[in-house]
């Protein structure tokens, strides 16, 4: 559903899952007129209910075609494209001054392992995403740049000798 209608109010629920297991549903309530340009957004985290507003900027478009929309992060004021949930509220990565992204909290040697058999841990991926319901094969008669790159990664995949994951995995 497209919630971003210009003079209009929409709304609807997101679920979202957490392996495999529903957990959590959050309400938003956008709104979108020539004065206000806001989303209201109510949800529980962590067993506390959160219901707050937050505004939205439009910015003309570098193409001359309308205009782009950003949110306006409560906590720093910063336009972004992107909001993260950190401890319970939506906020611009900034806002944590101590946040990470998840492959800065692993070690430089399984951030090696990964680099080199990043694709033989992905495979289950790789195949769910190949035979998902509306995955394109082929477009026109030739193999789409999406099909063609997860063919390579399973050929990489096929390539890896799991005994020097474990050779590497051993070594100092």
């Amino acid at each position: 559903m497209n919630y971003f209608r210009p003079n209009k109010k929409t709304g609807g629920t997101i679920n979202w899952t957490m392996r495999g297991e529903n957990s959590g549903s959050i309400s938003i309530k956008v709104t979108i007129s020539d004065e206000n340009k806001y989303i209201d957004f109510d949800y529980s985290c962590n067993k506390q209910d959160y219901n707050y507003r937050i505004y939205l900027v439009s910015v003309k478009s570098n193409l001359n075609k309308g205009v782009i929309l950003y949110f306006k992060c409560n906590f720093t004021g910063i336009r972004c494209r992107k909001l993260h949930l950190v401890n319970g509220r939506f906020q611009h990565r900034t806002a944590q001054k101590n946040g990470m992204y998840s492959t800065q909290t692993k070690s430089k040697k399984w951030r090696q392992i990964e680099r080199g058999f990043g694709s033989y841990f992905d495979k289950d991926k790789i195949y769910a995403e190949l035979y998902s319901k509306h995955f394109r094969q082929s477009y026109n008669g030739k193999p789409t740049k999406r099909y063609l790159k997860l063919i390579n990664k399973l050929k990489e995949v096929d390539k890896v000798d799991p005994n020097d994951i474990e050779r590497l995995l051993l070594s100092k």
